[in-house]
């Protein structure tokens, strides 16, 4: 068995950023690498990782928090479901401070709002179960890693025969985005720290395209500081010798096929969609809508809402920072105005946003 203790052994970690800055050194350029996980950028953060690497190495964060990248109209509609009589809001921790256009659910269940916080959506099942007599509404927010387990939940609750357990669904797949951020100049991408949870589930071959078709190279990380030092120094010499292949340096969870039995439940509930993200618009493709035949779970057809115009905070740099197009400290908001006891824009809310690392470790 392999312990926590033995990636964050010092020798190990200062031995392997030598190597990266052995062999970047003199080459003449700056390699861009991105991560599309929230867990990553804490950990680059907390880490202190970017202090241990060469100038020409540069690290940015990408939309890898689903909670930052989930637009204010979901919040808004989410809003205007615990406003309804005789409903029970069911959530992860992490929903309830994100601002939505005028309120929040934090908000929401200050005022009364029946609002319940949840570690899994089994949980919430449970909840519908015990209160036959209302609307139990689970928010369905995250990515691949996310979307099995409400999967899961909406079988349960077809075994167990309730009419009561909805989902607001808001899942979307991360390599798509990988893919159009690839294709983008400004942002300059040289490779991906690929997520380690998403690529559990999807595996390793999900990134194929990214490397032949957009060339860029990929490696799957964990989340020690060991793991994500020998994965940019695997990205660094696939850069170096102008090659873009698929590498996983987190063998000891992901596979190349993934785990096919949360895809055979992906595939079985959901289909791919078109779906908003936040700071970068809708992307074609990128979403995972119920199929007809679960639609009776799916609360926003089944609830009659009106749902506020929406509108954007105003001064918020979220999506560009989403994108990688700016850190969190050049943002006018950043520890002023927006702080993680005031958030303004989602990536302060989120533990797993750039702002919130940033605000908590690069102070």
């Amino acid at each position: 068995m392999n312990y926590q203790d033995e990636y964050r052994d010092r020798e190990l970690v200062q031995g392997l950023a030598g190597r990266i800055r052995r062999l970047v050194s003199g080459c003449g350029r700056t390699m861009t690498f991105m991560e599309v996980c929230g867990t990553h950028t804490m950990a680059i953060y907390r880490f202190g990782l970017r202090s241990m690497l060469p100038p020409e190495i540069r690290l940015i964060s990408g939309p890898g928090c689903p909670v930052c990248v989930t637009p204010n109209d979901y919040l808004d509609r989410a809003i205007a479901i615990c406003r309804l009589p005789k409903v029970i809001t069911v959530t992860f921790g992490d929903m309830m401070r994100v601002p939505g256009s005028s309120s929040s659910l934090m908000e929401e269940r200050a005022k009364g709002a029946d609002i319940r916080i949840v570690y899994s959506p089994l949980d919430a099942v449970a909840i519908a179960i015990r209160n036959r007599d209302k609307k139990v509404v689970f928010l369905g927010v995250g990515f691949e890693t996310t979307a099995p387990t409400v999967a899961g939940s909406i079988l349960a609750a077809e075994a167990q025969g309730l009419t009561n357990y909805l989902v607001l669904a808001s899942h979307k797949t991360i390599p798509i985005p990988m893919q159009l951020l690839a294709s983008d100049p400004e942002i300059g991408i040289d490779g991906y720290i690929c997520p380690a949870h998403v690529s559990a589930i999807i595996g390793a071959e999900a990134y194929r395209p990214l490397a032949e078709e957009y060339h860029t190279p990929c490696v799957i990380t964990g989340f020690e500081p060991a793991d994500m030092l020998q994965g940019i120094l695997m990205l660094a010499e696939q850069a170096l010798k102008g090659e873009s292949r698929v590498e996983i340096q987190y063998s000891r969870v992901v596979r190349p096929e993934g785990n096919l039995k949360a895809q055979a439940m992906l595939a079985q509930l959901f289909t791919p969609s078109d779906v908003a993200w936040r700071g970068v618009g809708v992307i074609p493709g990128s979403g995972l809508s119920l199929r007809e035949e679960y639609r009776r779970f799916d609360a926003e057809k089944m609830l009659p809402l009106e749902v506020e115009p929406t509108k954007e905070h105003s001064g918020c740099s979220c999506g560009e920072i989403l994108k990688g197009k700016m850190a969190p400290q050049e943002c006018a908001l950043f520890g002023r105005l927006c702080t993680p006891e005031n958030p303004v824009g989602a990536c302060m809310v989120s533990s797993e946003g750039s702002c919130a690392a940033a605000y908590r470790y690069g102070q």
